[in-house]
């Protein structure tokens, strides 16, 4: 792969469709704001807020800049991750950081609609919707595929539901967690957890505190998936920097606010017994339990929110990376049915095989479940957080060393946006994003405290078995390339 052959390559143009600011924000808020993990960070108390500062610190904004700088070096303008990569590592290794950008994201579809089956079991007072794993294996298959065929008209109908889903599913119902939870201790309500200096800082010498941190770098990961939108933004050196920035920003703050809401108003046993279930518990103790049933239709019209929100996160990562395999076929790495596209320029082979995929890890995850009891939604959860974080880290120790490649080898490209500071910065800036990565791929192996010992034991064999599995394929399709590159 030289610096033409992803340039050369216009897997959208058959759309005119241009995003502005919000249009793009809305799209990548979606991949990475995610209110569904707050439970996960409320498991840590008060620490909460010390690994989300530490993780935007020193993971999520090392990962912002670098893909900042990459997204606009002149002739890398489609494809993301896999020209960043490809173009500084080798094809070999551009293909394998696009396989495990996207293969996560099948996983994380999972995790993502076990949310809104928890919502809509709320909503509909059923609650084999998250505590049968037959039901929820259905269920978690009717959502992707639904979501599958809205997708094929294109990148408008992505940015119009990831406009609402970003106001409605996100900022709307974090802005009433935050009034209620105002409302509640003002009313007399107890803190479920102790804040002071000596609870923010957590114990770096356990290897649960180790463990626990992974799960918040998975709420910081995406940010650097919709760069495949970028050759469709108005003002791409301005906007996809800008973006980056506020993203950072505002990513840390409402993470923050959201799982302390929860960490504060629910009892670890509550909020250990189901993961998938607590951003609705939450509610529920502060409107009804607390101010009173009248609030009842509050909550109801919240989960629905929450659904949409989520809703909107699987829209966006569907195009997203699923678009960068274009790229991949076009380049002969992938079947050259893959780079076909309807009038819409969506690769419909691609987003079916897509959902196919999706569909089998749905299986494999409620089936976890199924063998944990089936009455605990949490080991499918975590398993899912587990394996879409450790096949997601491996790519993202390829973005790393890529940049670092840019940096000392091919410094002259021609881009319009810089890491500030200089190179020695920008090398330490790379530098600290990468330990972070290793050290949290490392540790996302070591069992939990939040699992029982069996469920820890299902927990480690699936995650090293699909582990193994999710590394070696992308060697395999690279080695056959052959076969349909003539």
């Amino acid at each position: 792969m030289d610096n033409k052959s992803t340039s050369e390559v216009k897997p959208g143009n058959k759309s005119t469709h241009k995003l502005g600011f919000f249009g793009f924000f809305a799209i990548t808020a979606s991949m990475v704001m995610t209110v569904y993990e707050y439970p996960s960070f409320a498991t840590s108390g008060f620490q909460l807020v010390f690994f989300l500062i530490i993780g935007g610190i020193l993971w999520f904004l090392p990962v912002a800049l670098c893909s900042a700088e990459m997204a606009t070096v002149e002739g890398w303008e489609s494809g993301g991750i896999y020209s960043w990569v490809g173009n500084t590592l080798g094809p070999r290794w551009g293909f394998s950081a696009l396989f495990f950008q996207w293969f996560q994201i099948t996983v994380g579809f999972v995790t993502m609609a076990f949310f809104i089956l928890a919502a809509l079991a709320y909503v509909f007072k059923v609650d084999a919707l998250y505590d049968n794993p037959l039901v929820m294996f259905f269920g978690v298959a009717i959502i992707v595929w639904a979501l599958t065929f809205t997708q094929l008209g294109g990148t408008k109908y992505t940015e119009r539901i990831s406009k609402i889903g970003f106001i409605g599913g996100i900022v709307l119902p974090v802005i009433i967690l935050l009034i209620g939870l105002i409302v509640y201790f003002a009313t007399g309500g107890v803190s479920q957890i102790k804040m002071t200096a000596e609870t923010l800082i957590p114990n770096f010498t356990e290897v649960d505190t180790l463990v626990i941190f992974a799960s918040f770098i998975l709420g910081y990961m995406g940010v650097e998936a919709s760069a495949s939108h970028v050759n469709e933004l108005k003002n791409p050196t301005k906007t996809y920097p800008s973006v980056m920035v506020v993203l950072t920003i505002l990513t840390i703050v409402l993470d923050a606010l959201g799982g302390l809401a929860i960490a504060t108003t629910l009892s670890s046993k509550t909020l250990n017994g189901n993961l998938s279930y607590g951003v609705i518990e939450a509610f529920e103790a502060i409107f009804i339990n607390h101010l009173g049933s009248k609030f009842g239709w509050l909550v109801l019209v919240v989960s629905i929110l929450l659904a949409l929100g989520v809703l909107a996160e699987i829209s966006s990562w569907i195009v997203g990376p699923s678009r960068a395999l274009f790229e991949a076929a076009n380049d002969k790495i992938l079947p050259p049915s893959f780079a076909k596209t309807n009038k819409h320029g969506v690769s419909v082979k691609t987003i079916v095989v897509q959902s196919i995929i999706v569909t089998i890890w749905d299986a494999v995850l409620c089936g976890s479940i199924a063998l944990a009891g089936g009455s605990d939604s949490s080991v499918g959860y975590m398993t899912a957080i587990g394996l879409t974080v450790v096949i997601y880290l491996v790519g993202y120790v390829l973005f790393f060393l890529g940049y670092f490649v840019l940096i000392l080898k091919k410094n002259n490209l021609k881009r319009e946006f810089h890491v500030p500071g200089g190179k020695t910065f920008k090398l330490i800036v790379a530098a600290v994003g990468l330990f972070m990565t290793v050290a949290t791929l490392i540790i996302s192996f070591f069992p939990s405290s939040k699992l029982t010992s069996a469920d820890n034991r299902i927990y480690q064999i699936v995650l090293v078995i699909c582990f193994i599995i999710s590394v070696i394929i992308p060697t395999l399709i690279y080695s056959n390339k052959s076969r349909w590159a003539s």
